[in-house]
């Protein structure tokens, strides 16, 4: 049986990088961990997706299905929950 490195596996089954496969994955998984940071947030101020929605001008099913990354949503959304959970954001961007 071989055995392969983790960057080995990735290749395989995501695709190399640089791969429309592998750059549409990482942007997905981009998405899910953003989902996941306000879900976390939200929980840790106890706030309903209701009552975050009510604070950001959303409804409760588009804070859903962002924190489920089963849908689209703009930079300005995330940004407002962001501010209205009293969370800082910090961006990398590395060229």
């Amino acid at each position: 049986m071989k055995s392969y490195t983790l960057n080995e596996a990735e290749d395989l089954l995501i695709g190399k990088k640089g791969t429309k496969e592998r750059e549409e994955y990482e942007f997905e998984l981009k998405l899910e961990l953003i989902g996941d940071m306000i879900k976390t947030a939200r929980k840790k101020r106890k706030l309903t997706q209701a009552q975050l929605g009510e604070l950001v001008g959303v409804k409760k099913a588009q804070i859903s299905r962002l924190e489920n990354n089963t849908g689209n949503v703009t930079f300005e959304t995330v940004m407002r929950i962001f501010n209205a959970l009293g969370a800082k954001l910090n961006l990398n961007l590395q060229l």
